[in-house]
This record gives C-alpha cells, structure tokens and sequence, in this order.
C-alpha cells in the first residue's frame, strides 16, 4: 500500500520511516498545503544522506530529526541566511507559512497506540536573562509544542548540558544518551534547540525467532561473517529492476513500513547510493506490488553519530555558521550564529519489530559578548625598555631600557 506521506522520515542502509502508525492517527489537512513540506524533507533526507555514505561502516540517521531542529532554528532567520537555509532544507513554502504546516505534520505523526508508538519532543534551552523575541518564542510553542527551558550556560554551561541530555534521554526512552559532548556548550551559548523522536514498531506479519539461525553475510564481495539472519515468507510489496529488488514490510496498523533497498551484486551498495535520489525512491515505491516473498533480513542493531556543521555548510548554507549569520528573527538583532549541529541515532530491528529513536541538538551561540573590563596591572619591578615619541608626529625621539635603576 503506498502511503503518499511515507518518504518524510526515510533512514537508509536498513531502511526506516518515521511516521503515523495507524490511517486513523491522519487528521484533516489540506493535503496541497502538506505536500511540499514532505517533498522537501524527502529531498534534503537523500541530499545529507549521500553527504554522510562517503564514510566507512554502518550509517543510521533521522532526516526528519535533523529537519526539525532546523525549521525551528529557520524560523528565526532572516536575509541571506534563510535564503541558504530554505535552500539546503528544501523549504518551498514562505517561511510565515512553513511553521503552521510543519507543525501540522509533526502532530500527524506522532501516535500511540497498540503496536506501534511514535513520540516526538521539541524544546527551546535558552539563557535566562537573554531576551528572545516573543514572537520567535511563540511560534516554536505553537507550532513544535517547543517548550521553554531556561538554563544558564554563562555561569554553569556543563549543569546545563547534563539538563539537555537528561531531557533527550528521557523523551528516547533511554536510547540517546549524552547527545551533546563536552566542550560544546560554553558561556557564549545562548540558545540549544532539541528534537527527539523515539519510534517503536511490531511487524505486520512477524519474524519466527525459531527460523532464525546464523548465516553467512558477505561484508565485501570477498568476505563473509556469521550473523542472525530472520526468515519469513509472506505477501509483501515488492519491486525489483536489474540492479536492485526493493522490498516493503509494513509494521502493525500498515501506515508505517520499513522499505528495504538490496543491489543484486554483492559489491553493489556504492552504485545503488548514487542513484537513490528522492525522485528515484518515489518510482521505486510507486512500483511495489504485492506479491509472494521469500524473505531472509538479518537482525542488526546500530548507534551513529554526526557533527553536521562542516556537512550543512558544503551543502551550502555557510552563513548560517558564520559571522555574517542573521537569526534576528530571534532576537531582534544579528548577534547569534549556528555554532553546531549534532545528531544521533539508534535502531534495533528484530523478529518482533523494530525500535529507534534519534535526536538532534542545534547550538546556537553569540559572535560576540560584551564584558566588563578588568584592571590591568602593570608593575615595573624588572628590566624594561622606554621610548620618548613625539605624538604629532610619531617621532620617535628617544628610546632605552632600564636594566638596574641604582647604578
């Protein structure tokens, strides 16, 4: 069954959607206005996926986490810098419009119910005494149900820390720990905007743990290692051309489904990562058609993690990271800038199902800070030397050094 929201919170390499878990979660929205948002997050999910496949090993993220974060952060852009962001983020809408529309979305997915459970947090970190605009404050309490916490990173940056993890721990029932490293937030943080989704999911059709058994799984087209490897045969969506098959498991409720995407060559992931593109994925899904499967996945479980500055900026959203940032629909002045973007992810996919959760941490920070100065000291009870200028001038009219002033 092909849900028309379903690319919104693709993860690859094991792949993952985020979303409602049952058709009964959707609430009445016009789905011209929904659309676009989801066309966008789909394409910067494929975008920063292809950014972040160059590195070695396994891979998981939320796209959406990371989309999340960022439209609360975007919200409070202006000039240039929102120009970059919406840019980068596919952001297709007016930035007024954007906001109502993600947060309809965000409401959409979020769902509890038997067998499937997808939560997602938002919340604004902000130094008390700093003044944000009311107006900024109001649109992540509206539309991101973002709370507002206040902290003081000035005088207790790592009490603060330990806060923000505490609350990204707890919203990920436990399986995002310590989001934000030491060292990352200090007395010139003023804001930490965090998402955090938690996804727990029981396949439509599950996996008899007493057909799993271990297996060969071929690393590379030249070595192979052991592992738990699930069996199952049912009816299942499924498309296949000559390089790759492409199957669809759908959890419990059907709304939500995992789309698995395997190249036919054992070496064949580098090739099949370059042409996964949004549009790409959308053909590949519009394809599926039930059939009867043959199925054998291994079960796997993984943690990543990212420092998305450098990434985001290649991207090209610069400015956004640098002096010349303008967040002053946050505060009414330019005085703020991205100084990291940080995001972390979990799954585990078994017999039963699957359970991840991800979060995303954007630390926003002065350029600049105003401080009292401090008397300087100066006590010459040592050799120095001394010049006689001329000041009209600049002359230098006399110059020496004293070395030892009783001789």
């Amino acid at each position: 069954m092909k849900l028309w929201w379903l690319p919104i919170g693709i993860v690859l390499t094991g792949v993952l959607a985020a979303g409602a878990c049952s058709t009964s979660a959707v609430v009445a929205v016009e789905r011209a206005d929904i659309e676009p948002v989801v066309r966008g997050n789909s394409a910067f999910a494929f975008d920063l996926y292809s950014q972040l496949s160059d590195r070695d090993g396994n891979l998981f993220l939320s796209p959406f986490s990371i989309s999340s974060a960022l439209a609360m952060t975007y919200a409070g852009a202006r000039g240039a810098t929102a120009a970059e962001m919406a840019q980068v983020l596919h952001f297709a809408r007016d930035q007024q419009d954007l906001d109502p529309v993600f947060g309809e979305l965000l409401r959409q997915l979020r769902t509890e119910s038997e067998g499937c459970e997808v939560h997602i947090a938002n919340a604004l970190w902000a130094q008390e005494g700093y003044a944000f605009l009311d107006t900024y404050l109001a649109t992540g309490k509206t539309h991101y149900a973002a709370a507002l916490n206040l902290v003081d990173y000035v005088k207790a940056a790592e009490a603060a820390r330990k806060t923000i993890n505490g609350w990204v721990e707890d919203e990920t029932r436990g399986k995002i720990a310590d989001l934000i490293p030491p060292g990352v937030l200090d007395a010139m943080t003023r804001l930490v905007l965090t998402n955090a989704i938690y996804f727990k999911g029981t396949w439509a059709q599950e996996f008899e743990q007493a057909n799993t058994r271990d297996e060969d799984f071929w690393a590379t087209a030249e070595r192979s290692v052991k592992t738990p490897m699930m069996h199952h045969t049912g009816q299942f969506g499924y498309f296949e051309n000559e390089d790759m098959q492409a199957l669809e498991l759908p959890y419990e409720g059907e709304a939500l489904a995992m789309v698995v995407l395997l190249p036919r060559r054992r070496d064949g992931l580098r090739a099949l990562e370059q042409s996964l593109t949004a549009e790409a994925f959308e053909r590949w899904v519009n394809g599926l058609g039930r059939t009867e499967v043959i199925v054998s996945l291994p079960k796997f479980k993984m943690t990543s993690e990212f420092s998305l500055k450098d990434t985001l900026t290649s991207m090209g959203m610069p400015l956004a990271f640098g002096m010349r940032a303008d967040f002053s629909g946050m505060t009414g002045n330019t005085e703020l800038f991205i100084s990291a973007v940080i995001h972390k992810a979990y799954v585990d996919v078994n017999e039963e199902g699957t359970e991840a959760a991800a979060a995303t941490g954007v630390v926003m920070q002065l350029k600049s800070v105003a401080v009292q100065p401090q008397p300087k000291v100066f006590r010459a009870d040592h050799p120095f030397v001394f010049v006689i200028r001329d000041n009209r001038t600049g002359s230098i009219v006399f110059a020496g050094r004293l070395a030892d002033p009783t001789t």
